[in-house]
């Protein structure tokens, strides 16, 4: 453990050891009641889980801070379900499984940087891009003269994901797809052919 840090110190997105096991605060909130003391309500996601807590904390208590560090990596390839990743300066590499990965694997395609969480020496989960751009390899085509407002249709992505897309989107098109909210269609950056 890193050291510790107090519930004032709070903030969205701090990770802390809780059990011997590494947090991120995903929401926190202060709270001052007319009697009694003051406590903070938590919402907390493990790093090696991915769980969700919402322990309430006496104002001033201290929680550990977890020995992590933080690697900027290239996703390379996927062998079974473990997906390997490069360092960029040391070219070291390191996997991680498909169960630790959960859904950022689809948003994963080959050169993909992405930074890499170790916590005691071991990779334990992997921070995507805002936005990567996937080309669509499978999807109905459009049909034209359907222009119901907001309609929207499936398509597969080179990373086997499916999404839904507006109704003009075609196979071999590329799209931007927001990797923070589960993978949602953002813009279609270049058209097939």
């Amino acid at each position: 453990m890193a050291g510790f840090v107090d519930t004032s110190e709070f903030r969205n997105g701090l990770k802390i050891e809780i059990d011997g096991e590494p947090f991120v605060i995903e929401y926190f909130q202060h709270v001052k009641p007319g009697k009694g003391s003051a406590f903070v309500r938590t919402k907390i996601r493990s790093l090696l889980s991915g769980r969700m807590l919402e322990p309430t904390m006496k104002s001033g208590d201290k929680v550990g801070v977890p020995d992590i560090e933080q690697k900027d990596m290239e996703y390379l390839y996927n062998s079974g379900d473990e997906y390997y990743f490069m360092e960029k300066k040391t070219f070291e590499q390191t996997f991680i499984t498909e169960k630790v990965l959960g859904d950022a694997k689809n948003f994963l395609k080959e050169n993909t940087p992405v930074e890499v969480l170790y916590w005691n020496g071991k990779a334990i989960s992997v921070g995507l891009p805002n936005s990567v751009d996937l080309k669509v390899v499978k999807c109905d085509p459009g049909v034209r003269g359907d222009t119901v407002s907001g309609a929207m249709k499936p398509a597969t992505l080179e990373t086997g994901f499916t999404v839904n897309v507006p109704l003009f989107i075609n196979e071999g098109d590329v799209l931007k797809i927001d990797t923070r909210e589960g993978g949602k269609y953002l813009t279609r950056v270049a058209t097939a052919g």
